[in-house]
């Protein structure tokens, strides 16, 4: 597959390459082609067209060529797959890139340029601000999954994208390029936004309008399916709000429920909490702890692959003073509390002939015994994995 890394710098450069990526699109391919041309033509743009075809079987790849665009034939399916293809074999300093179902107006990119010509390294259209024609959007994309995760992209990633899925949007190519963009599906319009904020390129949007395509199918857009997609990326690329704010909170709900718990009884209102609530307030500390341990090696090896995620000082402070011995010290000394613990109690129970316990008194204090054991063998464990990093970096 050809990458976006993978330009060819021996083309003499134009100033602009729009991008099509198309599927079976015969219906509206021409009319989108010609809107492209007549911009073109009108602003003395120095430019051409590119429809990165994914497949077609409706004869969309001569419609392109009988309408003076060049089609570069994709093999690798998908969305992403398409545009990366496209990309890759575009000539001009500038690309903006939108889907060939007319539902984007291509002989109005006027605003594109003028931020692209200032320095803006990747422009969006926001549909919400230029404007959404009644049918254009179906209500669950328009009220729900846009706002939602463009929402989530915008508190994960500090991004001034308000409308991180518009299909219309502009770029400087060589800047893009240096992205690595991989992702062949529809979440490939999240990782350009994330990856473009994480390495502070200027971005910023321009109002643009969205009206109903023109084609007689469906779209290729599975709504649930490309929506979880989009998430997931949103999730694995911040592992801060995927593992450590949910493991920081539950480690102590859980850790400090269970400390109380081993002091006796607790009772709020109405409601009482024993030993079964400390057993799985225990539990909660673990799943919790693991969490945490989770984002740390996940943002060391992220940072170790050269991906680019959110860090902070105090995140660099804390990886320049972990190792695997300085790990494998405080987890041997968790697991030594616990053990210390669990080997009192049972001289205790010698000292009583090995005899009958007060059950309550006996679980209450074994289960912060056993959680620290649990905590000093994970925290050992993920030493041990931070290990293996450092090994696999010394290889190479």
């Amino acid at each position: 597959m050809k990458t976006l890394d993978s330009v060819d710098e021996t083309v003499a450069a134009l100033e602009l390459s729009i991008v099509m990526p198309c599927l079976n699109e015969a219906e509206t391919l021409a009319v989108c082609i010609d809107k492209a041309q007549s911009y073109l033509e009108q602003s003395n743009v120095a430019g051409e067209i590119i429809i990165a075809d994914n497949g077609s079987t409706d004869g969309s790849q001569q419609i392109a060529r009988d309408h003076g665009a060049r089609v570069v034939d994709v093999p690798d399916k998908g969305y992403g797959a398409a545009l990366i293809g496209g990309i890759a074999a575009a000539r001009g300093s500038y690309v903006i890139m939108g889907d060939a179902d007319d539902s984007y107006d291509f002989s109005d990119l006027d605003p594109f340029m003028e931020r692209l010509r200032d320095g803006d390294e990747l422009v969006m259209g926001n549909r919400f601000l230029g404007g959404i024609e009644p049918g254009a959007m179906p209500p669950l994309h328009k009220y729900l999954g846009n706002p939602v995760l463009s929402t989530i992209g915008r508190l994960f990633f500090r991004s001034p994208i308000r409308d991180f899925h518009c299909g219309l949007r502009g770029f400087n190519r060589q800047s893009i390029a240096g992205l690595h963009l991989q992702t062949t599906g529809m979440e490939f319009a999240s990782e350009m936004v994330v990856k473009a904020s994480l390495e502070g390129r200027r971005v910023s949007e321009v109002p643009t309008t969205l009206k109903k395509d023109g084609r007689s199918r469906p779209p290729h857009l599975r709504s649930w399916r490309d929506g979880w997609r989009h998430l997931r990326f949103l999730l694995i690329f911040s592992p801060r709000w995927l593992f450590l704010f949910p493991g920081t909170v539950a480690f102590l709900v859980g850790i400090l429920g269970t400390l109380f718990l081993s002091l006796g009884p607790l009772v709020i209102g109405d409601v009482g909490f024993d030993l079964s609530s400390q057993v799985y307030l225990a539990a909660l500390t673990s799943v919790g702890y693991q969490g945490v341990l989770f984002a740390i090696l996940t943002k060391i090896y992220a940072q170790h692959e050269g991906f680019r995620i959110p860090r902070s000082r105090n995140f660099d402070r804390l990886e320049r003073r972990i190792s695997l011995e300085s790990s494998a010290l405080a987890g041997l000394a968790l697991f030594a509390i616990g053990l210390v613990v669990a080997i009192v109690q049972f001289c205790l129970w010698a000292s009583a002939g090995f005899g009958a316990l007060d059950a309550g008194v006996t679980v209450r204090t074994a289960i912060p015994a056993a959680l620290l054991m649990i905590l000093g063998a994970q925290t050992v464990m993920a030493g041990m994995f931070l290990g293996v990093l450092s090994v696999g970096l010394k290889r190479r």
